[in-house]
Formats: C-alpha cells, sequence, structure tokens
C-alpha cells in the first residue's frame, strides 16, 4: 500500500475510535448512532427492539420479514413476491455477525480501513470522451476458478459494472464483489471517473457528484463491446448517486437489467450540509485532499486551490470544487438541481435494490436519511433493511466477507428468472389469443386476461436494454 494510503488508513482508524469515545463522553446518557459496540448499548438495543417491535416498524406494514432480523421494504408487486421468496431461500441472510463484530464502527473501518491484498487480475481501458477527456474501465480477468459458473441460459456471461465510491478510493469490498462475481459467472468492470485511481486528468474538469454524463458514454462502450450480454449495475456509498442519476435520466433507454446500491446516499444534499460525524469527515476530507493536491497545476486555472486545500468539510470542498469557480460559478441551489441523485427518479425503469443498515455512522439513522415513500410508491425500488453492517460493511462472521454480495448476485439471478418467466407466459398468451382467434365460438373468452399473480396489484416491466 502506498505511504498516503498507510497513513490515511491508521487516522481514520484512530479518528473514529476518537469520535466514538467522544460521543459517548458528551453524551452518557444518549444512544449515539452505531454505540452497539459497548455491551450497555448492545443491551439497551436489544431492549428497544423487544419493547418497540422490529426496525421497520418506522416504515409503515409494508414490509416484509426475512432471516437475520432484515427487511425487504416496497410496493406490493409481482417481482416483490418473487425477490421476497427468493431472500427467504437466501443462506447469506441467516448468519448474523459475531457479537464482537456488529459494532457499526468496526465494520466500517474494516470496510475502509483494511489493506486490499492481491486482489484480482485487472485489465485497464481508457476511454476518451466526447470532450476529450479520460475514464478508466478496469475489467477483472482473473484468477478465474475451475467451477466459474454461467449466469444465464443463453451461455454469454453478464457484465457487471461496478462503481466505487465518489471519493475514488478502491475497497476491499469492491474487490471482494469483484473476484465473487467473476467466480459466479459475471464479466465483471470497474468504472473509473476522471482523475480516479490513476486515471490521468487529461482536461481540467472533474466529474460533479451526480452527473452520469460520462458513465453514458462508459456504458455505451460495453454495450458496444458486449452487445447481447445482459449488463447488471453495482454501486458503493456514495457513488450511489452517480448510478441513480443515469438510471433516471436514462430511463427505459438505460441499458441496465437490474441495479443495486450498497450503502447509497440517497438525500445528498442534506448529507453535504448535516455533515457526518467529525471523525469520518475529516478522513474523508483528507482523502479528497491527497487525491486532489496531484492536479493543484491542471485545476489552479479554474479552481481556487488554496481556498479548497483550507476547507474545512466536505461540503466547503464541494462548493470551491463545482460551484466557485473561476470560470462559471454558480449557486449550491443550482448545483444541486442538476446532481441531485432523485431528480429523475419517476423516470427510472429497472429495478434498483438499496442494501441499508439501521446503524450506518455515515448515512446516519434511517428515518432521517432514508426516503422511505419512495420504497412504498415506486415498483422500481426495494429496500433490504438490516439490524447491524455499519456503512458498507456487511461482515458476516471469519473470515471478513461481506454478505451484502452474496444476496447482491443472488437478486440479479432472481430478476433473470423472473424475466424469463415473464417473457415465456407472455409468448404463451400471445399463442394462446392467436389459437383461439380463429374459433368464433370461443372469441368471448379473448377479453380476458389471464395473470399468474391476480391477487397483487401489476405493472408494465419494460426491459431496460435494447432488443
Amino acid at each position: 500500500m502506498p505511504t498516503w494510503g498507510a497513513a490515511l488508513a491508521l487516522l481514520l482508524a484512530a479518528l473514529a475510535l476518537l469520535g466514538l469515545l467522544a460521543s459517548r463522553l458528551r453524551c452518557p446518557g444518549r444512544r449515539a448512532v452505531g454505540a452497539g459496540t459497548l455491551p450497555e448499548a448492545r443491551g439497551q438495543d436489544h431492549k428497544e427492539e423487544m419493547e418497540g417491535g422490529d426496525l421497520a416498524d418506522q416504515f409503515s406494514d409494508r414490509r416484509e420479514p426475512l432471516p437475520g432480523g432484515c427487511h425487504l421494504i416496497c410496493k406490493p408487486s409481482a417481482l416483490a413476491q418473487y425477490l421476497v421468496r427468493a431472500f427467504r431461500r437466501s443462506a447469506a441472510l441467516e448468519t448474523d455477525p459475531r457479537p464482537w463484530l456488529s459494532g457499526p464502527h468496526l465494520q466500517t473501518l474494516c470496510h475502509f480501513v483494511l489493506p486490499v491484498g492481491s486482489g484480482p487480475e485487472l485489465a485497464r481501458e481508457y476511454l476518451q470522451l466526447a470532450d476529450d477527456g479520460l475514464v478508466a474501465l478496469d475489467w477483472v480477468v482473473g484468477p478465474c476458478s475451475r467451477s466459474r459458473r454461467v449466469t444465464n441460459a443463453g451461455g454469454l456471461p453478464a457484465v457487471l459494472l461496478v462503481i466505487p465510491n465518489a471519493w475514488g478510493r478502491l475497497t476491499r469490498n469492491v474487490l471482494g464483489l469483484c473476484l465473487l462475481a467473476l467466480e459466479r459467472g459475471y464479466y465483471p468492470v470497474i468504472f473509473h471517473r476522471r482523475g480516479h485511481h490513476g486515471c490521468p486528468l487529461v482536461s481540467p474538469r472533474l466529474q460533479p457528484f451526480g452527473d452520469p454524463s460520462d458513465l453514458k458514454e462508459a456504458v455505451t462502450y460495453i454495450r458496444f463491446r458486449h452487445p447481447a450480454a445482459p449488463l447488471f449495475a453495482v454501486s458503493e456509498g456514495s457513488g450511489s448517486a452517480l448510478l441513480l442519476s443515469y438510471l433516471g435520466e436514462c430511463g427505459s433507454s438505460s441499458y441496465v437489467t437490474g441495479a443495486a446500491c450498497i450503502s447509497p446516499v440517497l438525500r445528498c444534499r442534506e448529507w453535504f450540509e448535516a455533515g457526518l460525524p467529525w471523525a469520518y469527515e475529516w478522513g474523508f476530507l483528507l482523502q479528497q485532499k491527497i487525491a486532489l493536491s496531484r492536479y493543484t497545476t491542471a485545476l489552479e486555472d479554474t479552481v481556487d486551490m488554496g481556498k479548497l486545500f483550507r476547507s474545512r468539510s466536505l461540503r466547503e470542498l464541494e462548493e470551491t470544487l463545482f460551484c466557485h469557480t473561476k470560470s462559471f460559478p454558480i449557486s449550491w441551489d443550482t448545483y444541486w438541481d442538476h446532481n441531485d441523485p432523485l431528480r429523475d427518479v419517476d423516470e427510472t425503469a429497472v429495478p434498483v435494490l438499496c442494501i441499508c443498515s439501521a446503524d450506518d455512522p455515515v448515512c446516519g439513522p434511517p428515518d432521517h436519511t432514508l426516503p422511505t415513500e419512495l420504497f412504498h410508491s415506486n415498483p422500481y425500488f426495494f429496500l433490504l433493511l438490516s439490524r447491524h453492517g455499519g456503512h458498507c460493511g456487511f461482515l458476516r462472521q471469519e473470515p471478513l466477507s461481506a454478505w451484502s454480495h452474496e444476496v447482491i448476485l443472488e437478486y440479479f439471478q432472481a430478476l433473470t428468472e423472473f424475466f424469463r418467466v415473464e417473457e415465456r407466459m407472455k409468448g404463451l398468451s400471445r399463442r394462446q389469443a392467436s389459437f383461439l382467434g380463429g374459433r368464433r365460438r370461443w372469441g368471448s373468452l379473448q377479453k380476458r386476461e389471464v395473470s399468474p399473480s391476480s391477487n397483487l396489484e401489476i405493472f408494465s416491466w419494460k426491459r431496460s436494454y435494447t432488443r
């Protein structure tokens, strides 16, 4: 690991530990978010769960209990019922983390701080964009397992597009997901923004928080390379803003079959304005400054780099980088009008699974940070809410692997099976209608529409990829 990376990892660990201790000293009678790492807090949590019901009570009655104390919160539909059955058979949800591993800060720090290790074998491609900028695509090419499966009946491996967090850090969980997906027969590819993870910054422009224009070009290129393969997408943490913006802007013309977001930041503007717990705020802020210091000369004509390096919060850094520019300054309100990931959420036309934890120390309590009305009213959005997991952690028993990886791949498999059954039923209905159309005495039967799930609310599914 590079020297700066090791120093940042140690600093994040120390700051998070100090932040936890400070929050306990300041508010001894108040249970802070993520205080489950202490025995008395765990006992209090258990008491609250027993007295106040399960953690999804605040999200109304439209929830389905799952193994491991998880809940699926969504609008009733045929697909929702199919996913509930699939998740209830999932072995990944049945195992709870060991008591010493259930603390949210430990789960989060293991995700961000532990070294990546050897990781997968990557083959990098640079994609030149319409404005001559560059983004990077890291194709996961190994190591290949002899037990590698095929994800669809057609024999072509599905492509899995992975979008890391908005800070550009490639975490061990992202690489772990890629390795597991490769073993399960997927072809993973990691998308890196301009200037992130060794991608050269050839123009004085970085990608705003929720601007999907670069991702659109990358997805078009991936589709060109693999025109017949299904495309799934996964995003991590703050990187979910980019994926959700893309799905909203493209709507039914998106090439994506299904998507999943791990610990997404959904109310992004409020998240920036409220600030993170100071340990995480300063850790992420330091990481951003270290990464941007490489491009001081390239950005100094458009950005006040002195003010940027004096930033004392993530909001101040974001404003300096994208709002208070020398060439085209805009207001904070205007910036979020164009970058809010939920601005076009009603146009989303593919299923999206959001995996969140009730003890997320970075996003905050779910009743304040999750737009529950979205999952109650939009049939394309599904919320899998767990009791423990921290931010992007979701670790289980040793070895330290994330159960969210298994659940996401099971979710994609369930989507594939659901759409296959749906197409078979549509084909059967067309053949039946054609047969009945030739018989006048059965003409009245043509007006009937047979549905395998007539007791559920049905909506028209539109496959997002182009045939």
